[in-house]
This record gives structure tokens, sequence and C-alpha cells, in this order.
């Protein structure tokens, strides 16, 4: 039986694993079946910040960053999953986006971190990296 402490806590991370889940689990389902010059649109966005990720195939680019959301989508939405657990799959993959956007050209204005028209795609994905955190945190206050 849960602790009133528990259920407060789950209650707590509800909203936040719901919303960034149902955003996952969208985001990861679009891309499933994704044409060639949708694949090689996302690597080719991606590869300019993150070289490595241009040396594979597109499709099998786009396979694996759908999987990579699912798998998020799905730490977030099972409640058996630790919520430090889904932090961490959130931060890492906002770290990643928020990357995309300090270092492609254009997604800034110059001299400043204010997003430019193209920016605010990725520049909102600072939402992310809160929500992941405070997963983070709450995780962590549960183990104490």
């Amino acid at each position: 039986m849960a602790s009133g402490w528990a259920r407060c806590s789950a209650a707590r991370q509800l909203p936040l694993r719901l919303t960034v889940g149902a955003f996952f689990l969208n985001s990861g389902f679009s891309k499933i079946g994704a044409d060639e010059a949708t694949a090689e649109g996302l690597q080719q966005f991606a590869a300019t910040t993150y070289p490595f990720l241009g040396k594979q195939d597109a499709q099998k680019f786009v396979r694996l960053l759908s999987a990579g959301e699912l798998a998020i989508a799905t730490a977030l939405l099972l409640p058996v999953v630790p919520a430090a657990v889904a932090g961490v799959a959130v931060t890492a993959f906002s770290v990643g986006t928020l990357g995309l956007y300090l270092r492609t050209p254009g997604m800034r204005e110059e001299g400043s971190l204010r997003p430019t028209e193209q920016g605010i795609a990725l520049a909102k994905d600072v939402w992310m990296l809160g929500i992941g955190v405070s997963l983070i945190a709450e995780g962590v206050n549960e183990h104490r």
C-alpha cells in the first residue's frame, strides 16, 4: 500500500508526465513511416550540429529518433517507471534539442539567446529541460 507521501508525489507528477508523455507519443508516432524527403531533412538538420548523425541512413536515423521518442513517452506514461528515470530521459532529449538551438545558425538573434522566428520551435524545448530536472529532483526526494 502506498504511503500518503507517495500518493501525493505521484499526483504532483501526473500533469507533467501526462502532458510531456503525450507530446512524445505524438512526435514518435508522427515519424513512423516518414517519407525519404522528411527523413533526409530531419537528419540533415540534426547533422549540422551533431555531424556523426549524418553518417547513417536517413530512414534508420528517423526510425531511431521515433523509437527514442516512443521510449521516453513510455517512461513518462507508465507510473511504475521512477520519476528520476523518466526525468533523465526527458532531460537528455531536451539537452540535445537545445544544443541544436544554440549551435544552428539562424536560430538565435545575433549575440543573444533570444530566438529568431525560425528558432522558436527549438527554443521552446527549454520547458522539457525544466520538466525533466523537476522529475529528477522529485525522484531523488522520494528516495530520502
